[in-house]
């Protein structure tokens, strides 16, 4: 298996917990490609509760004689975007990107330099910040011997000549079982734990500490495969909180999500969540 990158590590188990879980929420993804090969995506949201829409329009153009992506973006908040990247022309795995945004309301502007390089026992990661205010630097690399790996994450303020956020991290990778346990900051640990069980089943585990609330938070996942069209996805952690999942393909290209966040302490209360999302890829 490829190396991750640092923010990759135990992706796995997060997918378990996070993907398709649109709470409270409706979703809508719609995404095509022109004959030239360029790419579109329109997705907007709808708050259940505010009543609240946001959408974003989102193109992307390869000029493969270049090794050059343009990637353009357009909120509903009024945020322009625009990043540009290359792949593998300088050297066989370094890729090289920049993205720019700009609110023509307020005048702010942001810009970022990226940068990361992988092999198949490494991948390194930096990145360059910059505001009105100043730059902040972000480093991160990942390292792989066998099966194992292990990481460390840093982001740098030079104008206050301090660390804003540190983490590392190990773990164990193979196709079908998955550990990781990251510290953060020095302050928070969690650890996370993906298996494969069979073709149809996937499970996992969520583990976490923090030393400010000396509070721990844990949390068990699935997801069970009924056929080639449908999934069902369950979670539930140590408050009680139960939450519950549908995926299925309604036909080639359409793909609909039911979900909901249940109290399992108060049931007769009320307070749960639901959401639904409907992704058409044709």
């Amino acid at each position: 298996m490829a190396t991750p990158c640092f923010a990759d590590l135990g992706k796995q188990a997060k997918d378990l917990f996070n993907k398709n879980y649109h709470l409270g929420i409706v979703k809508l993804d719609f995404k095509t490609k022109t004959q030239n090969k360029v790419e579109f995506n329109v997705s907007g949201t709808s708050n259940t509760a505010t009543g609240n829409i946001a959408a974003n329009l989102e193109s992307k153009h390869y000029l493969s004689d270049y090794g050059l992506t343009v990637k353009e973006k357009w909120t509903t908040d009024n945020v322009l975007s625009t990043e540009l990247s290359v792949d593998d022309q300088f050297a066989k795995g370094l890729k090289l990107a920049f993205n720019g945004s700009f609110v023509p309301l307020s005048g702010k502007k942001n810009g970022t330099f990226k940068t990361s390089f992988k092999t198949d026992a490494l991948h390194l990661n930096g990145d360059v910040d910059m505001e009105q205010s100043g730059f902040v630097l972000h480093g991160a690399g990942v390292f792989k011997f066998q099966s194992w790996l292990g990481g460390a994450q840093l982001s740098f303020d030079p104008s206050k000549s301090a660390i804003k956020k540190n983490n590392i991290a190990i773990g164990y990778q193979t196709p079908e079982f998955n550990w990781t346990t990251n510290l953060a900051d020095g302050k928070e640990a969690s650890s996370t734990v993906y298996q494969r069980v069979n073709d149809k089943l996937e499970t996992g585990i969520s583990l976490a500490w923090s030393t400010d609330s000396n509070a721990t938070r844990f949390g068990l996942g699935c997801i069970y495969k009924l056929d080639n069209d449908t999934s069902v996805k369950a979670k539930v952690n140590n408050s009680g909180t139960i939450g519950l999942g549908l995926v299925h393909r309604l036909r080639s290209g359409i793909l609909l999500t039911l979900c909901a966040s249940i109290d399992g302490k108060n049931v007769s209360s009320g307070g749960h969540k639901l959401g639904m999302g409907l992704e058409l890829a044709p």
